[in-house]
């Protein structure tokens, strides 16, 4: 997969930078940190700036994101209802639980999308709850878009710097993002715990 991201960048430059990052985003295995990273290393061999680079990723992040933000808003609360309605003594939820939870995205929605920018695969997948609870599209396009150009802003500057050797970034990217998801895991877990004992105790 690699040979094939350098080689679109290779040859459409910004263009290629901008599609492949909202793909990205729509389809999150595909790495943001190889394109960003190998995409700051190319403007050191090519007439590609760094702000051109941080600005096409940019735009095509944001597309991606308003393309899932989209994708959550055809499934919002009463959709939700619905599922829980039918599955729910399944899944061991009830409508309250889907109210509550989207109360909560209502509180911290904003800093959740801004802050989960930062988290590989998660940066991705946060504008469909973002949508699902109905979020308002200014202040989630002004939060989604100054996560995503802080963190272009670093991964391209890096690649950058660090020019033939940007791989090196890729590998303390990969341990990153597996912190981050052992981090996430074990707050999961945590909350299923609290949730699930708080039903029992109710």
């Amino acid at each position: 997969m690699e040979n094939w991201l350098m080689e679109i960048i290779n040859n459409f430059g910004y263009g290629g930078i901008f599609l492949l990052i909202a793909l990205e985003n729509i389809f999150p295995p595909v790495p943001s940190e190889i394109i960003l990273t190998f995409g700051g290393f190319v403007t050191t061999t090519s007439d590609l700036t760094i702000t051109g680079v941080v600005i096409a990723s940019t735009l095509g992040s944001v597309i991606g994101a308003v393309v899932l933000y989209g994708l959550g808003l055809q499934l919002d609360v009463e959709r939700m209802e619905k599922i829980v309605d039918k599955w729910g003594h399944i899944l061991r939820l009830t409508k309250k639980d889907i109210h509550r939870a989207d109360a909560w995205f209502d509180k911290y929605g904003y800093w959740s999308v801004f802050f989960c920018r930062f988290v590989p695969l998660i940066r991705s997948l946060i504008s469909i709850p973002a949508g699902m609870s109905n979020m308002k599209f200014v202040p989630f396009l002004i939060f989604t878009t100054a996560g995503t150009f802080i963190w272009n802003i670093v991964l391209v500057n890096l690649g950058a710097k660090v020019g033939a050797s940007w791989e090196q970034i890729v590998h303390y990217m990969d341990i990153y993002s597996n912190i981050a998801y052992a981090v996430i895991a074990v707050l999961g877990i945590a909350f299923l715990v609290f949730f699930f004992f708080k039903r029992k105790s109710s």
